[in-house]
Protein backbone atom coordinates (compact mmCIF):
# COMPACT_ATOMS: atom_id res chain seq x y z
CA UNK A 1 0.00 0.00 0.00
CA UNK A 2 0.82 3.58 -1.02
CA UNK A 3 1.48 6.36 1.88
CA UNK A 4 -0.98 6.03 3.87
CA UNK A 5 -2.21 10.02 3.70
CA UNK A 6 -1.60 10.05 -0.07
CA UNK A 7 -3.82 7.00 -0.37
CA UNK A 8 -6.48 8.88 1.48
CA UNK A 9 -5.86 11.88 -0.63
CA UNK A 10 -6.72 9.76 -3.73
CA UNK A 11 -10.01 7.93 -2.45
CA UNK A 12 -11.57 11.66 -1.78
CA UNK A 13 -9.97 13.03 -5.16
CA UNK A 14 -14.04 12.42 -6.50
CA UNK A 15 -14.98 14.81 -4.09
CA UNK A 16 -12.18 17.26 -4.20
CA UNK A 17 -14.03 19.90 -5.19
CA UNK A 18 -16.68 19.74 -2.48
CA UNK A 19 -13.83 19.26 0.12
CA UNK A 20 -12.34 22.70 -1.01
CA UNK A 21 -15.73 24.32 -0.95
CA UNK A 22 -16.11 22.30 2.96
CA UNK A 23 -12.70 23.93 3.98
CA UNK A 24 -13.93 27.08 3.06
CA UNK A 25 -16.80 27.27 5.21
CA UNK A 26 -14.86 25.70 8.22
CA UNK A 27 -12.21 28.46 7.40
CA UNK A 28 -15.38 30.86 7.44
CA UNK A 29 -16.98 29.73 10.48
CA UNK A 30 -13.84 29.36 12.88
CA UNK A 31 -13.69 32.71 13.17
CA UNK A 32 -13.62 34.65 16.66
CA UNK A 33 -13.06 38.44 17.16
CA UNK A 34 -11.55 37.44 20.55
CA UNK A 35 -8.01 37.06 20.07
CA UNK A 36 -7.57 34.22 23.13
CA UNK A 37 -10.09 32.24 21.36
CA UNK A 38 -9.10 32.34 18.24
CA UNK A 39 -5.80 31.30 19.28
CA UNK A 40 -7.48 28.20 20.18
CA UNK A 41 -8.64 27.65 17.47
CA UNK A 42 -6.01 28.18 15.37
CA UNK A 43 -4.32 25.33 17.57
CA UNK A 44 -7.14 22.81 16.86
CA UNK A 45 -7.81 23.54 13.48
CA UNK A 46 -4.11 21.64 13.15
CA UNK A 47 -5.86 18.68 14.65
CA UNK A 48 -7.87 18.82 10.79
CA UNK A 49 -5.93 15.35 9.83
CA UNK A 50 -8.38 13.10 7.58
CA UNK A 51 -11.15 14.78 7.78
CA UNK A 52 -12.86 11.31 6.73
CA UNK A 53 -16.30 11.93 7.76
CA UNK A 54 -16.69 15.08 6.08
CA UNK A 55 -15.64 13.23 2.74
CA UNK A 56 -17.73 10.63 3.54
CA UNK A 57 -21.11 13.02 3.60
CA UNK A 58 -19.69 14.35 -0.01
CA UNK A 59 -18.31 10.61 -1.40
CA UNK A 60 -21.96 9.53 -0.25
CA UNK A 61 -23.62 12.16 -1.76
CA UNK A 62 -21.96 11.34 -4.69
CA UNK A 63 -22.01 7.61 -5.00
CA UNK A 64 -25.99 7.65 -4.33
CA UNK A 65 -26.27 10.91 -6.75
CA UNK A 66 -27.85 12.82 -3.88
CA UNK A 67 -25.46 15.98 -4.13
CA UNK A 68 -27.06 19.47 -3.70
CA UNK A 69 -25.48 22.68 -2.94
CA UNK A 70 -25.02 22.33 0.61
CA UNK A 71 -23.29 19.41 0.93
CA UNK A 72 -19.90 20.66 1.48
CA UNK A 73 -21.78 22.93 4.71
CA UNK A 74 -23.28 19.72 6.18
CA UNK A 75 -19.24 17.95 5.67
CA UNK A 76 -18.34 21.41 7.67
CA UNK A 77 -21.00 20.50 9.80
CA UNK A 78 -19.94 16.87 10.73
CA UNK A 79 -16.71 18.05 11.11
CA UNK A 80 -16.98 20.90 13.43
CA UNK A 81 -18.96 17.99 15.72
CA UNK A 82 -15.48 16.06 15.16
CA UNK A 83 -13.51 18.16 16.22
CA UNK A 84 -15.70 18.95 19.72
CA UNK A 85 -15.65 15.05 20.13
CA UNK A 86 -11.54 15.26 19.52
CA UNK A 87 -10.88 18.32 22.25
CA UNK A 88 -13.13 16.30 25.10
CA UNK A 89 -11.97 13.44 24.24
CA UNK A 90 -8.23 14.36 24.84
CA UNK A 91 -9.63 15.49 28.45
CA UNK A 92 -11.39 12.36 29.29
CA UNK A 93 -7.99 10.40 28.12
CA UNK A 94 -5.37 12.73 29.65
CA UNK A 95 -3.89 12.76 26.44
CA UNK A 96 -0.65 14.76 25.66
CA UNK A 97 -0.31 15.10 21.96
CA UNK A 98 -2.82 14.47 18.92
CA UNK A 99 -1.38 14.98 14.80
CA UNK A 100 2.04 15.95 16.76
CA UNK A 101 1.05 19.03 18.03
CA UNK A 102 0.24 19.57 22.03
CA UNK A 103 -3.71 18.86 22.95
CA UNK A 104 -5.83 22.00 23.76
CA UNK A 105 -5.90 20.87 27.11
CA UNK A 106 -1.62 20.40 27.65
CA UNK A 107 -1.52 23.70 25.95
CA UNK A 108 -4.05 25.33 28.31
CA UNK A 109 -5.74 23.66 30.68
CA UNK A 110 -9.03 21.15 30.69
CA UNK A 111 -11.44 23.76 31.90
CA UNK A 112 -10.73 25.99 28.59
CA UNK A 113 -11.13 22.71 26.91
CA UNK A 114 -14.33 21.87 27.62
CA UNK A 115 -15.39 25.54 27.11
CA UNK A 116 -13.73 25.01 23.11
CA UNK A 117 -15.21 22.12 22.74
CA UNK A 118 -18.52 23.26 23.54
CA UNK A 119 -17.93 26.10 21.32
CA UNK A 120 -17.35 23.93 18.58
CA UNK A 121 -20.52 22.25 18.69
CA UNK A 122 -22.58 25.29 19.27
CA UNK A 123 -20.98 26.86 16.17
CA UNK A 124 -21.52 23.53 14.03
CA UNK A 125 -25.81 23.23 15.42
CA UNK A 126 -25.70 27.66 14.67
CA UNK A 127 -24.85 26.77 11.10
CA UNK A 128 -27.00 23.88 10.88
CA UNK A 129 -30.51 25.95 11.53
CA UNK A 130 -29.07 27.89 8.13
CA UNK A 131 -29.64 25.22 6.11
CA UNK A 132 -33.36 24.39 3.92
CA UNK A 133 -33.74 21.72 5.74
CA UNK A 134 -33.92 20.78 9.30
CA UNK A 135 -32.70 16.74 8.61
CA UNK A 136 -29.28 18.02 9.27
CA UNK A 137 -29.85 19.57 12.81
CA UNK A 138 -32.47 16.68 13.95
CA UNK A 139 -30.00 13.83 13.32
CA UNK A 140 -26.77 15.44 14.43
CA UNK A 141 -28.55 16.26 17.57
CA UNK A 142 -29.22 12.93 18.19
CA UNK A 143 -25.87 11.84 17.10
CA UNK A 144 -24.60 14.18 20.08
CA UNK A 145 -26.34 12.53 22.34
CA UNK A 146 -25.31 9.57 20.83
CA UNK A 147 -21.59 9.88 21.66
CA UNK A 148 -21.92 11.27 25.26
CA UNK A 149 -23.73 8.58 26.43
CA UNK A 150 -21.14 6.54 24.89
CA UNK A 151 -18.76 8.34 26.77
CA UNK A 152 -20.58 8.07 30.05
CA UNK A 153 -20.59 4.46 29.58
CA UNK A 154 -17.37 3.90 29.02
CA UNK A 155 -16.07 5.80 31.71
CA UNK A 156 -18.40 4.41 34.03
CA UNK A 157 -17.30 0.78 32.81
CA UNK A 158 -13.71 1.25 33.35
CA UNK A 159 -12.14 -2.07 35.07
CA UNK A 160 -14.97 -4.10 34.26
CA UNK A 161 -13.15 -6.89 32.91
CA UNK A 162 -16.57 -8.69 33.25
CA UNK A 163 -17.64 -6.13 29.99
CA UNK A 164 -18.72 -8.45 26.47
CA UNK A 165 -18.15 -7.96 23.46
CA UNK A 166 -21.56 -6.82 22.69
CA UNK A 167 -21.63 -4.46 25.45
CA UNK A 168 -18.14 -3.42 24.32
CA UNK A 169 -19.40 -2.80 20.57
CA UNK A 170 -22.38 -0.80 21.99
CA UNK A 171 -19.88 1.59 23.13
CA UNK A 172 -17.92 1.82 20.34
CA UNK A 173 -20.52 2.39 17.68
CA UNK A 174 -22.10 4.97 20.34
CA UNK A 175 -18.67 6.83 20.75
CA UNK A 176 -17.38 6.23 17.05
CA UNK A 177 -19.48 4.62 14.80
CA UNK A 178 -22.43 7.13 15.02
CA UNK A 179 -20.86 9.76 13.47
CA UNK A 180 -19.86 8.10 10.46
CA UNK A 181 -23.28 6.95 10.55
CA UNK A 182 -24.92 9.92 10.29
CA UNK A 183 -22.14 11.43 7.97
CA UNK A 184 -23.12 8.66 5.29
CA UNK A 185 -27.13 9.39 6.47
CA UNK A 186 -26.82 13.08 5.33
CA UNK A 187 -24.84 12.43 2.28
CA UNK A 188 -27.20 9.72 0.82
CA UNK A 189 -30.69 11.42 1.52
CA UNK A 190 -30.19 14.93 2.40
CA UNK A 191 -32.27 17.15 2.38
CA UNK A 192 -35.02 14.62 3.32
CA UNK A 193 -35.48 11.80 0.52
CA UNK A 194 -35.47 8.31 0.34
CA UNK A 195 -35.40 7.38 3.42
CA UNK A 196 -34.55 3.33 3.06
CA UNK A 197 -31.79 3.75 0.77
CA UNK A 198 -30.65 6.36 4.15
CA UNK A 199 -31.19 3.73 6.46
CA UNK A 200 -28.54 1.05 4.34
CA UNK A 201 -26.15 4.37 4.21
CA UNK A 202 -26.35 4.43 7.64
CA UNK A 203 -25.56 1.12 8.32
CA UNK A 204 -22.37 1.35 6.21
CA UNK A 205 -21.57 3.99 7.88
CA UNK A 206 -22.07 2.50 11.30
CA UNK A 207 -19.72 -0.27 10.55
CA UNK A 208 -17.25 1.54 8.72
CA UNK A 209 -17.18 3.40 11.80
CA UNK A 210 -17.57 1.00 14.06
CA UNK A 211 -14.19 -0.70 12.53
CA UNK A 212 -12.51 2.29 12.60
CA UNK A 213 -12.63 2.56 16.26
CA UNK A 214 -11.41 -1.44 16.78
CA UNK A 215 -8.11 -0.25 14.65
CA UNK A 216 -7.82 2.94 16.78
CA UNK A 217 -7.94 0.86 20.11
CA UNK A 218 -5.38 -1.75 18.48
CA UNK A 219 -2.89 1.06 17.49
CA UNK A 220 -3.57 2.39 21.23
CA UNK A 221 -1.99 -1.29 22.05
CA UNK A 222 0.66 -1.85 19.85
CA UNK A 223 0.94 1.85 17.75
CA UNK A 224 4.12 3.78 17.39
CA UNK A 225 3.07 7.20 18.72
CA UNK A 226 5.42 8.81 16.28
CA UNK A 227 3.82 7.63 13.20
CA UNK A 228 -0.50 7.56 14.73
CA UNK A 229 0.69 11.21 15.57
CA UNK A 230 -1.06 11.01 19.02
CA UNK A 231 -0.81 9.55 22.88
CA UNK A 232 -1.01 6.07 22.75
CA UNK A 233 -1.39 3.84 25.54
CA UNK A 234 -3.49 6.06 27.39
CA UNK A 235 -6.61 3.01 27.29
CA UNK A 236 -4.55 0.70 29.81
CA UNK A 237 -3.71 4.32 31.84
CA UNK A 238 -7.58 5.01 32.06
CA UNK A 239 -8.70 1.64 32.85
CA UNK A 240 -10.66 1.31 29.93
CA UNK A 241 -10.86 -2.71 28.44
CA UNK A 242 -11.03 -2.56 24.54
CA UNK A 243 -11.68 -5.16 22.87
CA UNK A 244 -8.22 -6.35 22.17
CA UNK A 245 -7.61 -6.88 26.38
CA UNK A 246 -11.09 -8.49 26.51
CA UNK A 247 -10.42 -11.00 23.73
CA UNK A 248 -7.32 -11.82 25.74
CA UNK A 249 -8.51 -11.78 29.52
CA UNK A 250 -11.57 -14.23 28.24
CA UNK A 251 -8.54 -16.48 27.37
CA UNK A 252 -6.58 -16.19 29.82
CA UNK A 253 -6.23 -18.43 33.07
CA UNK A 254 -7.22 -17.42 36.34
CA UNK A 255 -3.08 -16.36 37.38
CA UNK A 256 -3.23 -14.74 33.79
CA UNK A 257 -6.15 -12.51 34.60
CA UNK A 258 -4.96 -11.59 37.96
CA UNK A 259 -1.54 -10.43 35.81
CA UNK A 260 -3.94 -8.53 33.61
CA UNK A 261 -6.06 -6.86 36.22
CA UNK A 262 -2.79 -5.93 38.52
CA UNK A 263 -1.28 -4.13 35.19
CA UNK A 264 -4.98 -1.86 35.35
CA UNK A 265 -5.12 -1.45 38.58
CA UNK A 266 -2.22 -1.35 40.91
CA UNK A 267 -0.93 1.88 42.32
CA UNK A 268 1.99 4.43 40.88
CA UNK A 269 2.62 1.38 37.88
CA UNK A 270 4.36 2.69 35.22
CA UNK A 271 4.24 2.12 31.46
CA UNK A 272 0.68 -0.19 32.08
CA UNK A 273 0.91 -0.92 28.25
CA UNK A 274 4.38 -2.17 28.30
CA UNK A 275 3.71 -4.22 30.99
CA UNK A 276 0.82 -5.60 29.82
CA UNK A 277 2.78 -6.79 26.64
CA UNK A 278 4.79 -8.86 29.59
CA UNK A 279 1.69 -10.68 31.22
CA UNK A 280 -0.02 -11.49 28.35
CA UNK A 281 0.10 -12.62 24.40
CA UNK A 282 -1.50 -9.25 23.52
CA UNK A 283 -0.77 -9.99 19.71
CA UNK A 284 -3.47 -12.69 19.55
CA UNK A 285 -5.97 -10.20 21.05
CA UNK A 286 -5.01 -7.87 18.53
CA UNK A 287 -5.06 -9.98 15.91
CA UNK A 288 -8.74 -10.95 16.46
CA UNK A 289 -9.60 -7.83 16.58
CA UNK A 290 -8.14 -7.07 13.52
CA UNK A 291 -10.34 -9.78 11.91
CA UNK A 292 -13.38 -8.93 13.34
CA UNK A 293 -12.81 -5.43 11.89
CA UNK A 294 -12.06 -6.56 8.35
CA UNK A 295 -15.65 -8.86 9.07
CA UNK A 296 -17.37 -5.20 9.57
CA UNK A 297 -15.72 -3.88 6.43
CA UNK A 298 -16.83 -6.48 4.82
CA UNK A 299 -20.45 -6.28 5.66
CA UNK A 300 -20.57 -2.52 4.72
CA UNK A 301 -18.93 -2.99 1.49
CA UNK A 302 -22.29 -5.49 0.40
CA UNK A 303 -24.39 -2.23 1.22
CA UNK A 304 -22.65 -0.88 -1.65
CA UNK A 305 -23.70 -3.66 -4.14
CA UNK A 306 -27.17 -1.89 -4.77
CA UNK A 307 -25.73 1.94 -6.31
CA UNK A 308 -24.45 2.10 -9.32
CA UNK A 309 -20.75 1.86 -10.55
CA UNK A 310 -18.94 4.96 -9.89
CA UNK A 311 -15.89 6.66 -8.94
CA UNK A 312 -17.31 7.41 -5.70
CA UNK A 313 -18.64 4.14 -5.12
CA UNK A 314 -15.24 2.78 -6.07
CA UNK A 315 -13.91 5.30 -3.13
CA UNK A 316 -16.35 3.98 -0.76
CA UNK A 317 -15.40 0.22 -1.00
CA UNK A 318 -11.46 1.09 -1.37
CA UNK A 319 -12.00 3.54 2.42
CA UNK A 320 -12.25 -0.11 4.22
CA UNK A 321 -8.62 -0.73 3.58
CA UNK A 322 -7.66 2.57 4.38
CA UNK A 323 -9.70 2.36 7.70
CA UNK A 324 -7.75 -1.10 8.55
CA UNK A 325 -4.34 -0.59 7.35
CA UNK A 326 -3.75 2.92 8.42
CA UNK A 327 -1.29 3.59 11.45
CA UNK A 328 -2.19 7.23 11.87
Amino acid sequence: MSDPKQKLMELLSPVVSGLERMRGVLASELHEPSPVVQDMIDHVGRFQGKQLRGGMVLLMGEATGNSTDEHPTIAAIVEMIHMATLVHDDILDGAEVRRRVACLNQRWNNQVAVLLGDYLYSRAFALSTHLSSRLTSRLLAETTRTICVGEIEQSALRYDFDLTQESYERIAGAKTGSLYAAACELGARYPGGNEVLGGQMRKFGYEIGLAFQIVDDCLDLAGDAKVVGKSVGTDVEDGKVTLPVLHVYSSSNEAGRAAIRDVFTLPDLEERTLKLRDVCDLDTGIERSMDYAQELVERARARLLSLPASPAVDALHVLGDFVLKRKW
